[in-house]
């Protein structure tokens, strides 16, 4: 049945919309408690409050730690109307009800976020919000929670469809809401704290994240879809502003994460780089003396898969980047920062996202993933291992020459970020043949090597663009037919993890077909 509006507790960090709220709830004669700086902000509209400690008989202690928790509080919340035992403790006890909690919680996620020290964390640590919204939330037959300013304007109307009650239809949507942040609250708690104490597996593990974006679909039009960030500083596709463009889908999403996560390998510093993505896999990476330079060898690698791609580039984009960007279509954008003559350049195409993010994720730090399964969640560290020149062993006849040596590297970095079984070749640090999720690694080679020699074509080379290039696998090579297929399409060296029951067979057909090859210790299989 409808519940009418009578006392409401107005405890809230976020003052949005705070005042208008309890003006319109003043209007159906609502008493007001409220707490510290709300309660300011409340008699600052002229509106009458009593304190939270004049209810309880306690006052605020300990820096304010505690000032809620309290029988008084909790009883108001948490007895059941119509329940004889209940309304006889609340006589006993002069415990009076309250019928409507707005409370959000202190900012932790926003304190992490801005990098704060420890001990600033653990003080927007909030205990009463949540206890509060908890109690409200399991008598929410009787009483409306209320956690997100958006759902102010909500509740009003609905006051003003039922002469001030709410329905228990919208107490049971409000309290499912307010359950569901706080679970959010405890896992974003939860996970920082692990973090800090170096625990990487725990007998139970939290995720959350507040909503984003309510999407118009997920992977398919048939699926539903939202997208929830976590709070993590790490700049990307869920911190970044969006300057122009249409609103972001969920395989937007996806592929642009991939791209922006690739491009972060290379050093601004050392290189301008670009990367290409479609449907999640690079089609095309390169490195060059600025970015035109390294779009231009990106987009040669597969200018068909890159048509309607997503871009990512490691520096902020200029305007003659920009102009030859716009030349194709693309759908997304993904950049540390841009210059006015480019977003000018970029406006001109108006449903083109582009996506600025004010800084690079680092490409060395660990962080947790996870995916789902049936029944369960699979969850790891990011494959944050990069392999530097220290970390080759030259296990051919001949050894890699400088240039294959550079080339190794970029193209062992590019498979890292390609799905499994991957095959990467690579020359002049760009890539020129990218094979790609396939079954069986020899299939992966052979799409690489024709990739290669379509892209050639496309340019107008008289040779396939592998001939005299690198090639990069993701694991090791079961067996030299795959190798040998590398060798056949024109590449003159190897890098791959090693660790086959048969690399000494892979070895010898590297020797036999005058093929210098690395083992690099490190698989970087990614499904």
């Amino acid at each position: 049945m409808a519940t009418r509006i009578r006392r409401a507790l107005l405890s809230v960090s976020d003052k949005t919309g705070l005042v208008e709220f309890a003006l319109a709830l003043a209007g159906y004669d609502v008493e007001f408690v409220s707490t510290g700086g709300t309660a300011k902000t409340l008699r600052d509209a002229g509106l009458e409050v009593t304190d939270v400690s004049d209810v309880t008989g306690f006052p605020e202690i300990m820096e304010g730690r505690v000032k809620t928790l309290h029988p008084m509080v909790h009883g108001g919340l948490l007895a059941k109307r119509g329940n004889t035992a209940h309304e006889q403790a609340m006589v006993d006890h002069a415990i009076i009800g309250i019928d409507l909690l707005a409370v959000n919680l202190y900012p932790f996620e926003e304190t992490v976020a801005s990098g704060a020290e420890f001990t600033t964390c653990i003080e927007n640590i909030d205990i009463g919000g949540p206890a509060m919204t908890r109690a409200a939330a399991k008598n929410h037959r009787s009483v409306t929670v209320v956690t997100d300013p958006a759902d102010y304007a909500g509740v009003i109307a609905e006051l003003s469809r039922n002469d001030g009650a709410t329905s228990p239809e919208m107490r049971k949507k409000l309290a499912a809401k307010a359950f569901a942040r706080t679970a959010a609250y405890d896992a974003a708690v939860s996970t920082w704290l692990l973090a800090e104490a170096g625990i990487e597996a725990v007998s139970h593990r939290a995720f959350g994240g507040s909503l984003r974006q309510t999407l118009r679909y997920g992977e398919n039009p048939h699926q539903s879809a939202a997208f929830y960030v976590t709070g993590e500083a790490r700049p990307g596709v869920a911190t970044a502003r969006q300057v122009q463009g249409k609103e972001l889908s969920y395989n937007n999403i996806n592929d642009t994460d991939a791209a922006f996560e690739c491009v972060a390998e290379f050093d601004p510093v050392e290189a301008a780089a670009c990367v290409i993505v479609k449907h999640a896999n690079p089609c095309g990476v390169a490195v060059g003396e600025d970015l035109a330079a390294a779009y231009e060898l990106a987009l040669r690698c597969d200018p068909v898969s890159a048509f309607g791609g997503i871009i990512a580039f490691n520096r902020p984009l200029d305007g003659l980047t920009a102009r030859k960007v716009v030349e194709q279509f693309t759908e997304v954008i993904i950049v540390p920062g841009a210059d006015a003559e480019a977003i000018s350049v970029i406006a001109e195409k108006k449903n083109l996202r582009l996506l600025v993010t004010e800084g690079l994720p680092a490409a060395n730090v660990s962080g947790l993933v996870a995916k789902t399964v049936a029944g369960g969640l699979l969850v790891q560290s990011r494959d944050f291992r990069q392999t530097g020149l220290n970390d080759l062993k030259v296990v051919t006849k001949r050894t890699p020459s400088e240039a294959e040596l550079r080339d190794m590297l970029f193209a062992f970095t590019v498979a890292k970020h390609v799905k499994s079984n991957a095959v990467v070749y690579a020359k002049d640090q760009a890539t020129v043949g990218i094979g790609a999720g396939q079954m069986s690694r020899i299939d992966s080679s052979r799409i690489a090597a024709r990739k290669s020699a379509d892209a050639a074509e496309a340019c107008g080379a008289d040779k396939p663009l592998a001939k005299d290039s690198v090639v990069a696998s993701d694991a090791f090579f079961p067996f030299a037919d795959g190798l040998l297929q590398a060798a056949e399409a024109g590449a003159t060296a190897v890098i791959q993890p090693g660790g086959s029951m048969r690399d000494d067979d892979v070895i010898a057909a590297a020797d036999d077909a005058g093929l210098a090859m690395v083992f690099t210790g490190t698989r970087h299989f990614r499904h």
